[in-house]
Parts: structure tokens; C-alpha cells; sequence
């Protein structure tokens, strides 16, 4: 059966981590995942773990990844939060990171500098047994090159949010599903640059697509939820009870419609 995840702090950053987490095991979550640059890590790891909640990957730092590509200290200080995000997976038992290429609507373009430091990424993640699992933002550029440059490490966290709202029209999975090795799901308006982070099935996103879609890839980890409650005025007055029961039954119900999807093409 399908692994039920989601991100820690979903709800909001002021509700303590013992109570999201219970709030989390109550609800049948079984995963998480955080930014590893998030200075309280080390401690919420002990509480997930004692919890039974087992952390899926991290997110490495992505505020400033378009230094990564420009020459100088800002892009080896990027490079090094890379790299410590590859070893508290590594130090934690985490099996992947989720990276972003670029950020914004006019990043750097793909160039050697960015190319050495992201080579010395993917050497170290294989060195540590971190897999490597990039996001999906706004340029297929980007996307293509990590996978044409490392055909046999470098893996796919597909963000459905991100495809619905930044690149309307174009599909990533037909492409890059047969990578895919995380998700971040979450519900969205559909409206240009507007990342809702919702709930499945709260807003316009076409669940029946991502199902499908899941199914075709052939992936059987963890559905993981990417929510962020204050990004969409519709939860304004829930309580954190109400939020994280109303979270997880809308995964159950997508998990069930991939289960679905995937029967019919056996």
C-alpha cells in the first residue's frame, strides 16, 4: 500500500513539531520532509523518529540556487548548503534530496560554472548514497540538462502544483516520469505564477491527470503533500485538527484513484 507523507509545518511554523507530529500519526501520515536548511532540523528528526515518522528526503535550499550558476562566493556558499544538505541525508539514514535548478523568471542560463559545482553535487551524493531528485520550476532547460548530464544518478520529484501554475501546457511527466523518485502534490488555481500550495481537490487542478500520470510512471513510494496553509485564505479558520484530517483524506482519495488508474493497465 501507498505511503501517505507530508511536509512538516504545513499547518503553520508556530504550532510546535510534538503537535504537528502527532497530529500527523493520528491522520495516518506515515512521512515527512523539511528544509534541510531549517535550523531546527536536529531536533525535529528525533521527534519524527520516535513518532514512527520516517523523513522521505530533505529540500535543499533553494532562496539563492541561481548563484549555482554565476562564478564568485555566493555560488560556492550555494553549492556548500548542497552539500550539507547531502550529508545530514547521509548522517539521518535520509535516501534523497530534492534540488531546484533555478528560481524566478530569468535565471542564469545552464553554463560550465554551474555545470562543475553541480558535477561535484552528484559525485558527492554517490559518494554518501544521497539520490539526487530535481524539481520541476519554470524551464525544461534545466530539467533536461541534469538528466541528459547524469542519465544513470539523477532522478525526478515532480511538483503538479508547479506544472498547473508556471508552465501551463506542458507536461512533464510523459517526459521525465520514468525518473520519478518524489513528489511534491498540492492543488492550485491554475492561475499564472500563483503556487497555492492547497489541499488536493480544494481548487482546479485535474487530480484524475496526476493519477493517471502517477500510474503510468510506475511509482509506488510515498504520496507526499507540499502544503503551506497561509498561501490560500480558504483555511483561514480551521483549526489544525480540522486541516491535517481534511489532508489526509483527500490523499487517501488520490492514492485511491492512482490505485485505480493503475489497475486498468495491468
Amino acid at each position: 500500500m501507498r505511503k501517505l507523507g507530508v511536509n512538516l509545518h504545513c499547518y503553520s511554523k508556530a504550532l510546535p513539531v510534538e503537535e504537528q507530529v502527532a497530529l500527523m500519526k493520528a491522520n495516518g501520515f506515515e512521512t515527512t520532509f523539511s528544509m534541510s536548511s531549517n535550523e531546527n532540523f536536529e531536533s525535529f528528526f528525533p521527534i519524527c523518529e520516535k513518532a514512527g515518522i520516517k523523513f522521505d528526503n530533505l529540500h535543499a535550499p533553494f532562496k539563492y540556487i541561481n548563484n549555482i550558476w554565476i562564478p564568485g562566493e555566493d555560488g560556492d556558499r550555494m553549492l556548500a548548503s548542497l552539500l550539507d544538505c547531502v550529508d545530514k541525508c547521509s548522517s539521518h539514514g535520509i535516501p534523497a534530496m530534492v534540488v531546484h535548478l533555478s528560481s524566478g523568471l530569468k535565471p542564469p542560463r545552464v553554463n560550465e560554472t554551474g555545470h562543475a559545482r553541480f558535477a561535484k553535487l552528484m559525485e558527492y551524493a554517490a559518494e554518501k548514497n544521497v539520490t539526487v531528485c530535481y524539481e520541476n520550476q519554470r524551464f525544461l532547460s534545466n530539467l533536461a540538462y541534469a538528466f541528459e548530464e547524469y542519465p544513470e544518478q539523477a532522478r525526478f520529484c515532480w511538483d503538479c502544483g508547479h506544472e498547473f501554475c508556471f508552465t501551463p501546457g506542458r507536461h512533464y511527466m510523459p517526459i521525465f516520469g520514468h525518473k520519478l523518485s518524489a513528489l511534491h502534490i498540492h492543488d492550485n488555481n491554475c492561475v499564472y505564477n500563483s503556487d497555492d500550495h492547497m489541499i488536493p481537490f480544494d481548487a482546479k487542478i485535474d487530480f484524475s491527470y496526476v493519477a493517471e500520470q502517477i500510474a503510468l510512471s510506475g511509482y509506488e513510494g510515498t504520496l507526499m503533500l507540499e502544503l503551506i496553509r497561509d498561501h490560500s485564505p480558504l483555511y483561514n479558520d480551521w483549526s489544525a485538527e480540522k486541516y491535517y484530517e481534511h489532508a489526509a483524506e483527500a490523499g487517501r482519495k488520490l492514492i485511491a484513484l492512482i490505485d485505480e488508474a493503475a489497475a486498468k493497465l495491468k
